[in-house]
């Protein structure tokens, strides 16, 4: 083959490529994005430097209301300030029961000590979940004493909200506890169960999607099979099985490499039954879009899930 006819294959298949991924000509419907409220209404604070195990209570910003994270009051806010799902983080107790709660340090937030396996539920609901929080480098406390009984098992947030969903954050990387969630799981009815996602370690997830493989699930695993398989074969228009029916969260830095994004590659998704969240920055720790200015970077008639620390300013703006 010569080189003019050589020029004109990858000529030809260029146009391809743009033509099969562009959203140029993709009419998005008229929406607006759904609202992923991490932790419900929380305090929230810098992400200047922030590792895995930086004790984030140390470092809030000085607080604009009263609600703790991962509490029933919390999660009640959230969906009154519009959220459309409430993410929680689960701990596993000493007698295998599911606590909401995102440290396995107890010393950071609370009055406790040692880590959180060592405890019984009711050792922990003993607990001033509001101690640790300072935003002035511990001169100050402002919640100290307000916190003792709110920390919640996971049964009480089905019963709290039996019709509300939530995304659950195992925050281990044990098998046996996604084993021991499809166990908790499968005394609830479909209905509660169509209205959870899960997301953690790459173990529980694993074991939770072979115990329930009709739940949606994610890890850092299936992410990044899913994204990079997409990468590999997603200019066809051809939707691998990793990306179907799946519960895939993407960093709105990276989200531009994904073939069709934003448009084609929604409606992509939304035919295999997969749900999009977008998350800020480049997904390593929980950025959100936490502020009228933040909204400004998500696509016009974006329908998937946008991931905020701060519903009680976002939810409102939607509205308006």
């Amino acid at each position: 083959m010569g080189k003019k006819k050589i020029y004109i294959v990858i000529f030809i298949f260029l146009l391809y490529l743009f033509f099969n991924n562009t959203s140029l000509f993709v009419k998005p419907e008229a929406s607006k994005p759904l609202l992923l409220a991490h932790r419900g209404v929380a305090q929230t604070f810098s992400m200047a430097g922030i590792t895995n195990d930086t004790d984030t209570s140390k470092r809030i910003f000085s607080p604009e209301h009263q609600y703790l994270e991962n509490t029933i009051a919390s999660m009640a806010a959230a969906f009154k300030f519009g959220a459309d799902i409430v993410e929680l983080d689960i701990q596993m107790t000493k007698e295998h029961k599911f606590a909401v709660f995102h440290d396995d340090v107890l010393a950071y937030r609370t009055n406790g000590c040692g880590v959180f396996k060592e405890h019984t539920m009711q050792e922990l609901k003993d607990l001033d979940i509001g101690y640790g929080y300072t935003s002035d480098g511990g001169k100050t406390f402002p919640f100290r004493g307000q916190g003792k009984g709110l920390m919640p098992d996971l049964d009480e947030v089905f019963k709290n909200f039996p019709q509300n969903n939530f995304l659950i954050h195992i925050k281990s990387n044990d098998s046996a506890e996604g084993e021991l969630l499809a166990k908790v799981l499968s005394v609830q009815p479909l209905e509660r169960r169509n209205r959870l996602r899960f997301y953690g370690g790459d173990r529980p997830m694993k074991a939770l999607k072979e115990k329930m493989p009709e739940l949606k699930v994610m890890s850092k695993e299936t992410l990044m099979n899913a994204l990079m398989e997409y990468i590999a074969i997603g200019w066809t228009g051809y939707v691998p099985k990793s990306c179907r029916g799946a519960w895939l969260h993407i960093p709105i830095k990276y989200a531009p490499l994904l073939w069709g994004w934003p448009y084609k590659f929604m409606n992509r998704m939304k035919r295999a039954g997969t749900e999009i969240v977008l998350v800020a920055g480049d997904g390593k720790f929980s950025e959100g879009f936490d502020s009228i200015e933040d909204l400004k970077k998500i696509p016009v008639n974006f329908s998937g899930y946008i991931w905020t620390n701060r519903i009680d300013k976002i939810g409102p703006a939607g509205q308006r």
